[in-house]
């Protein structure tokens, strides 16, 4: 209920301020039933909380958007280096876990998961130590567990940088990896079909006739293809991306595009929603090691690159990333200066990036085979990663990016009467009513709510009308 002060006279609310309330801006209601400006609020981390309270390694994670879970895959060190998932709940600023579930009793190397959202499962993807091949395996979430169907070769021989992403155009998930049993390792993809606890495979394509690391994949849900990075270390080890097109259980590829010309690592590709980009980020051997990142542009079956601009000015050694919808940012996990964790946002506009501030995730030494997934339920990211400093065990923090307050639904008008303290009680001219306390407007033009607070001729993401100007200071409120 909206906090009034007083009687509501002429298309105005008195309702008490949470913060100072400027005069002549936009005002929010909020959930507690006070009233905000716009504008964006600050980055914070939550505690760390422990999922594994033993040796954890090579994680991966996925967001499970029928049950709102976040699914966090990872060899435990342990326990045999069994591959073993656990699923956790998001809520405010910390997550807690269900009971951890072994998904394959054997030695597993490094994993990836993707949420099939077509069959509402998430596939998990390995190198298997145990025969020394690929395989993959269909998990279940059920309450705060999980269940797993029986495993699934994709690639018979040794593998190495798994990588997994569902392509929701074609309701497959596509599978990347470098295949070590020829020589040079070629890079191999394939497509998998989820029925029921099962998934099964079409014929296996080659995306890079040479030797293939740090996969990445990830879908471009604008032109309804998959884009694979990773580094060419057959071809001096430069970053390189290819488009792939799934048809039925078959994919084809485009031309490679190299996105850096020297040695790269920690390859990791975003698909950016606002902007309809993918992102890679990735650390550059041939510039210190610092950390990296282009925009691509998909084109058929091409995709090009901006040039690439520095995110972290020194060595990384561990990268993982996920874009964030609310925030409409990138989220960068690092390990960075004396081994720390630091969340970094990077918001785009399509051509470039804007590095904001870092947020320190743990000032204990953070594992460089981190993982990261988005909450949007929560619009909260989850960072899980190695604590190197208490027994290497696994831990996990919630971490949101600076975010507008608007939403489309919460505008209720404009701030009017002088600035107003946190708590007071402040006048907000509503909807039919007219705000002269503007400048600079034009005269029969509509005005649109921006996410910082202002207002502006174009409209913001959510797009929110903030009213019409019947002169160069006065704006006809409207909703």
């Amino acid at each position: 209920m909206l906090k009034r002060i007083g009687a509501e006279e002429s298309g105005e609310f008195k309702a008490v301020a949470s913060g100072t309330l400027p005069s002549g801006k936009p005002v929010v209601v909020n959930a507690d039933g006070t009233v905000s400006v716009v504008g964006i609020g600050a980055a914070s981390i939550g505690s760390a909380v422990t999922f594994e309270n033993a040796t954890t390694a090579e994680m991966s994670a996925a967001y499970d958007t029928a049950n709102d879970k976040i699914v966090i895959a990872y060899r435990d060190s342990a326990n045999s280096d069994y591959g073993t998932a656990i699923v956790g709940t998001v809520s405010g600023t910390s997550i807690s876990f269900g009971t951890a579930v072994v998904f394959n009793s054997g030695s597993i190397a490094r994993n990836d998961i993707a949420f099939d959202s077509n069959s509402n499962k998430v596939v998990i993807v390995f190198d298997d130590n145990q025969d020394a091949a690929g395989e993959s395996i269909v998990g279940t979430v059920s309450g705060t567990s999980i269940s797993f169907g029986s495993e699934v070769q994709f690639g018979s021989f040794p593998i190495d940088y798994p990588s997994v992403s569902f392509d929701s155009d074609s309701n497959k998930v596509v599978v990347a990896w470098y295949d070590s049993e020829n020589s040079p390792q070629y890079g191999i993809a394939k497509v998998g079909t989820v029925s029921g606890t099962s998934i099964s495979y079409g014929s296996a394509a080659t995306f890079n006739s040479g030797t293939t690391s740090n996969i990445s994949t990830s879908f471009d849900s604008s032109s309804n293809k998959t884009i694979i990075a990773y580094r060419d270390s057959s071809n001096s080890n430069q970053g390189t991306a290819i488009v792939g097109t799934v048809s039925g259980t078959s994919i084809s590829f485009g031309s490679e595009s190299v996105f850096e010309t020297t040695a790269t690592g920690e390859t990791k590709a975003v698909y950016d929603l606002g902007n309809n980009k993918t992102n890679i980020f990735y650390r550059d051997g041939g510039d210190s090691d610092k950390g990296k990142a282009v925009i691509g542009t998909v084109s058929g079956t091409s995709i090009s690159f901006t040039t690439p601009q520095v995110f972290y000015d020194a060595a990384i050694n561990a990268l993982t990333a996920v874009y964030d919808s609310n925030a409409a940012t990138s989220v960068i996990g690092i390990r960075g200066n004396s081994a720390y964790g630091y969340a970094i946002p990077i918001t785009s506009d399509g051509s470039s990036f804007t590095v904001g501030s870092s947020t320190t995730i743990t000032t204990n030494a953070y594992g460089t085979l981190a993982a990261s997934a988005f909450d949007p339920d929560e619009k909260k990211v989850v960072f899980a990663y190695q604590d190197g400093d208490d027994s290497s065990k696994g831990k996990a923090q919630v971490y949101s990016a600076a975010a507008t307050t608007l939403t489309s639904e919460n505008y209720i008008g404009m701030s009017k009467g002088g600035a107003v303290a946190d708590t007071k009680g402040a006048t907000v001219d509503i909807i039919g009513s007219v705000n002269d306390e503007q400048s600079g407007l034009t005269a029969g033009q509509q005005y649109f709510v921006q996410t910082d607070g202002t207002i502006g001729t174009t409209a913001a993401t959510p797009s929110v009308l903030a009213g019409t100007a019947i002169s160069a200071t006065e704006l006809l409120v409207k909703t």
